[in-house]
């Protein structure tokens, strides 16, 4: 099963990373960060205990613009220009193409690619550090919502892990290396034209 995770919070003044807990660095992210890109390995894990691993590079542009590309075992594309958003199947040889609209603010993508303003979205907490990691808890506010909890691991201002736990029971673990942030990006990065021959679903 292919899911998207595309793996953060209201801008403020940060102080001492030294003192900082979870919900601190996520804000000093926030603030600080307009733009990254990174590499990722992701691995999605069932109630029957099945893992399917998968791994791949990520780069976003806040409000909404990101590019994320798995990239093994399978070839898969999601892009969205902060208006649309294209998903690209190599396989399927199909390209699905929606709105963006208002909803990446009740996913976990608003920790990443989101306005900033996911406290508007989500209730935030922090249960401690983790093997040197300050990590935060954030529960959706949308009862409604398709999943129980995101919770991010930072180090130093950056998000080096996130796992989202969904209404049945699957956990979608991503671990981030490489992490560059306000990086310079080429034209069209944020873009999206189906190749020729492809069948092109929605838009």
């Amino acid at each position: 099963m292919k899911s998207l995770l595309i793996p953060l919070l209201a801008l403020t003044v940060w102080c001492d990373t030294a003192l900082a807990g979870g919900i601190d660095q996520l804000k000093a992210f926030l603030a600080e960060t307009k733009s990254a890109k990174a590499s990722f390995s992701q691995i999605v894990a069932g109630k029957s205990g099945r893992k399917q691993e998968s791994s791949g590079t990520l780069a976003f542009s806040r409000p909404g613009k990101f590019r994320w590309s798995y990239d093994k075992p399978y070839q898969q594309l999601l892009v969205s220009d902060g208006v649309k958003l294209w998903s690209y199947d190599k396989d399927l040889e199909q390209v699905t193409i929606k709105k963006l609209g208002d909803a990446l603010g009740n996913t976990p993508a608003a920790f990443l690619a989101g306005s900033g303003d996911v406290e508007k979205n989500f209730t935030l907490s922090e249960p401690g550090k983790v093997d040197g990691v300050d990590i935060v808890d954030a529960v959706p506010k949308d009862k409604d919502s398709t999943f129980q909890r995101v919770r991010i691991g930072f180090v130093d201002k950056l998000p080096k892990m996130m796992e989202v736990r969904d209404n049945f029971g699957q956990i979608t673990t991503l671990l981030f290396t490489g992490f560059e942030r306000n990086p310079s990006f080429a034209v069209g990065t944020f873009s999206f034209t189906p190749p020729k021959g492809v069948d092109v679903v929605g838009e």
